[in-house]
């Protein structure tokens, strides 16, 4: 079956005003990045196939909170699709009320060379309140079978820093779409599913490396019939290293 609609997109992994940031003037600092994974998970589905992937992004960043940047991956839909490459754009606004309370606000596009039919773009929120994140992200456009749809990616989250230069990253998400297209085995089409992420990470020599536990309440049936595969929504552990500069 090629089912090859409703991919769930975005990397999630913006950072707006990093204190790692190159400061450019007075004004203007620019971060660079590079993450190599395991596998390159997004809202608990894998974009690469269950395969290892190289990540890498700029992040321009002015002193009055807007910034804008690229960030691109390697990726993998199977089936025989040309494009092997996501690259996003985005845009905001980060705001600090304290070093605890902080409000991100923006737009992403997400672009799919060789394979347009992919791109879309969605406008997104994240609130931060002493380690407790709540952001929600949503389209308009989202790839769908006949034709574009809405969609909305909401979720909760915690971050917060243990012993020995270890942080703890929590995350429950809910992927939403218009029209239902998840098919259970049973026929049963839902318009939603669930995903969630457990992430240590710990800084060493200079690189930062993470281990998270990622996972659906999606069942193969569901999986196949939007993904294409069984294998690409189930349980599975992501290994990264990743330098910021």
């Amino acid at each position: 079956m090629k089912a090859f609609t409703l991919f769930a997109l975005g990397s999630l992994s913006l950072l707006p005003l990093c204190s790692q940031a190159v400061p450019l003037n007075d004004d203007f600092s620019l971060l660079l990045d590079v993450t190599l994974a395991s596998d390159y998970r997004t809202r608990g589905i894998s974009q690469t196939q269950n395969d290892p992937a190289l990540q890498a992004g700029a992040t321009l960043q002015h002193s009055s909170g807007l910034y804008l940047g690229a960030w691109t991956s390697n990726v993998d839909f199977g089936y025989g699709l040309k494009t092997r490459q996501e690259v996003d754009y985005y845009a905001g606004w980060f705001w600090e009320a304290t070093d605890a309370i902080n409000l991100d606000l923006g737009y992403l596009k997400y672009s799919y060379p060789k394979e347009s039919q992919f791109n879309q773009s969605e406008v997104y929120g994240i609130l931060s309140v002493y380690g407790v994140k709540l952001g929600a992200y949503y389209s308009d456009d989202a790839p769908g079978i006949d034709s574009e749809q809405n969609s909305l990616y909401s979720y909760v989250g915690y971050e917060t820093e243990l012993p020995y230069d270890t942080g703890l990253k929590l995350r429950y998400g809910l992927m939403d779409f218009k029209d239902p297209h998840l098919y259970s085995s049973s026929g049963e089409a839902e318009d939603s599913y669930r995903e969630w992420e457990v992430k240590l990470t710990h800084e060493l020599a200079g690189v930062m490396l993470g281990l998270s536990y990622i996972d659906t309440d999606l069942s193969k049936s569901q999986c196949t019939s939007n993904w294409g595969f069984d294998d690409v929504c189930s349980a599975t552990v992501v290994a990264s290293i990743s330098k910021s500069f």
